[in-house]
């Protein structure tokens, strides 16, 4: 593509591939975010606004964002504190996907039992920063100095593998579902820290027309995750027993609350966590509330 289409655009940085890419694709459908993307191309142009994605390896993005010209970008938490940007970027939303947790990981038959036992060994990560910085700390603990601290080792890919294979008594991994742990007889016996994707923005932006889309697609992006997260609770319930409801369904700010003609009854909406709908149910059924109704959100604006 000529770098010239790109004057003037808004640069948004997307994972090329791996456990974000598709979340990352449907989020961008849901904000109306409309592309045709090459299969060869990693830059495309969205054809609704003045925005050109660029799609990156997500370890790459918060660098991108944080000191090149990209505006705007999809990555996870850990990314950011591992690449050392996160007084470069600002975290605009957490995007509910993407979730895992960073661990310690040591071979489950194996005499490693605590990261007390694990410190001053041999630990294999693609993490270096952030386990460095784990076991730095625990190895103050434990007053361990020069050639007794731990050696942290990095390799780009088949973490789980080091310690079968010989090259380490422990990892720092990302574990989402376990199934890779357990599958190569290894368990967690730490967590370094809970991760997400997260949207994020330059702290210093290229331009300041910018801002007003920047707003824009980051307004309409929190829409597309609160209404993944949320249903709208709609009830019936006497105004006695008014006070109980709204402490049931507070709503994410407040419950609206309509008359109901010639009647001691009010009609009540209010956004509830889609996880919780059932109990709320339940709960409201228990103080009185009748015609009870959840309903889907596809879209909307928080």
């Amino acid at each position: 593509m000529n770098v010239e289409a790109l004057n003037g655009r808004l640069l948004f940085a997307i994972p090329k591939k791996g456990r974000l890419h598709e979340r990352c694709l449907q989020l961008l459908a849901g904000a109306d975010i409309q592309f045709r993307r090459s299969d060869r191309l990693d830059v495309c142009l969205v054809m609704n606004h003045p925005i050109t994605l660029v799609f990156l390896p997500a370890s790459d993005i918060p660098s991108f964002v944080g000191n090149g010209n990209v505006d705007l970008g999809i990555t996870g938490h850990d990314v950011i504190l591992e690449a050392k940007m996160q007084d470069k970027v600002t975290e605009i939303e957490r995007l509910a996907f993407g979730k895992c947790a960073l661990q310690v990981q040591v071979p489950e038959r194996g005499p490693v039992k605590t990261v007390e036992d694990l410190a001053g060994k041999r630990v294999v990560t693609s993490f270096e920063v952030l386990a460095g910085e784990y076991f730095a700390r625990a190895d103050d603990r434990l007053a361990l100095v020069g050639e007794q601290r731990t050696k942290i080792q990095y390799i780009g890919g088949s973490v789980e593998a080091a310690c079968a294979l010989g090259l380490a008594d422990g990892i720092v991994d990302l574990v989402e579902s376990g199934d890779t742990m357990r599958a190569a007889g290894l368990h967690a016996i730490a967590t370094v820290m809970n991760t997400e994707a997260v949207l994020i923005k330059s702290n210093t932006p290229s331009r300041a027309d910018h801002s007003p889309l920047i707003n824009l697609i980051a307004s309409r992006i929190a829409g597309v995750v609160a209404a993944g997260k949320y249903v709208v609770c709609s009830y019936n319930i006497s105004r006695e027993a008014l006070p109980r409801a709204v402490l049931i369904t507070p709503g994410r700010r407040a419950p609206t609350v309509s008359p109901l003609e010639n009647t001691d009854w009010v009609d009540v909406s209010a956004m509830v966590v889609k996880k919780e709908s059932a109990r709320v149910m339940d709960e409201l059924v228990e103080i009185g509330a009748k015609d009870i109704l959840i309903y889907s959100l596809n879209n909307c604006r928080v």
